[in-house]
């Protein structure tokens, strides 16, 4: 049978683990550390990716969300130790602001291009919901043991959206911030100037040699976070930088808001 997961290596110790088999294309990563390992995201929670870490590592696994939307906890039930920024807490503890329904016609808008595990049925599928272990604020550190990266708040997609930066190897996993496809900030829970100034702040690091996105396609030039610096200032000189302006082109990827 097909393997749900593909498991991809990024360097020896940092692995992604993506759901090709469906429409979201989805990439959570597990970085291994010393001491612990870092799970970045958990996925659509479709497979159980808690078999595929146990496949990679033996060491405690610490879950860090880089934002609370249903593609990317879905596998958060798997596991005892969950980082979430505190302005995406609630929706962790009390649920995210879409109803069930709506997440699962969201699932199934488009067939799959690999069939699910047989053991998943959309009819049982529920959001997770549950407490974090830790609230986590803009510049906390996370110590996995030899390896530690750095929160960066940057909202937008979400109130508590985050990426991560890992310096010493100039890794930049950036959540819904920044990939090739479409980027949302659309949603009634969303806002376009907040995502403007997170790229703009992301745009202002040195450093990055890599960038680790959450969807769709694993090789990205880093030169990526410019085009889309340009593609909002260009929105917002235009002065169509507010809900409800959207579908805005730019080739490499698109902003709808």
């Amino acid at each position: 049978m097909e393997e749900w997961f593909t498991i991809e290596s990024i360097d020896d110790n940092t692995y992604s683990i993506s759901e090709y088999g469906h429409w979201e294309k989805v990439h959570s990563y597990l970085l291994i550390g010393k001491e612990y390992a870092l799970l970045i995201d958990t996925g659509l929670g479709i497979g159980n990716i808690k078999k595929e870490v146990d496949k990679l590592t033996n060491l405690p696994i610490i879950v860090i969300t880089t934002h609370v939307h249903w593609d990317h906890i879905g596998g958060h039930k798997f596991f005892n130790h969950i980082y979430v920024h505190k302005q995406d807490a609630e929706w962790l503890s009390k649920g995210i602001p879409i109803p069930n329904s709506v997440v699962c016609k969201n699932i199934m808008m488009e067939p799959f291009i690999k069939n699910p595990p047989i053991d998943f049925k959309i009819e049982d599928y529920k959001v997770y919901i549950g407490n974090p272990t830790k609230i986590i604020e803009d510049n906390y550190i996370i110590d996995i043991g030899s390896r530690k990266l750095r929160v960066i708040h940057t909202p937008g997609h979400s109130p508590g959206h985050i990426c991560l930066f890992e310096e010493e190897k100039g890794y930049l996993y950036t959540g819904d911030l920044i990939y090739k496809g479409t980027l949302y900030a659309f949603y009634p829970s969303t806002d376009p100037q907040l995502f403007k100034k997170s790229i703009d702040k992301i745009s202002n690091l040195k450093g990055i040699v890599k960038i680790l996105p959450s969807h769709n396609e694993l090789n990205i030039n880093v030169n990526l976070v410019e085009k889309i610096k340009h593609g909002f200032k260009e929105i917002e000189d235009n002065g169509q930088l507010n809900q409800g302006s959207g579908l805005f082109d730019f080739g490499d990827f698109k902003i709808k808001i």
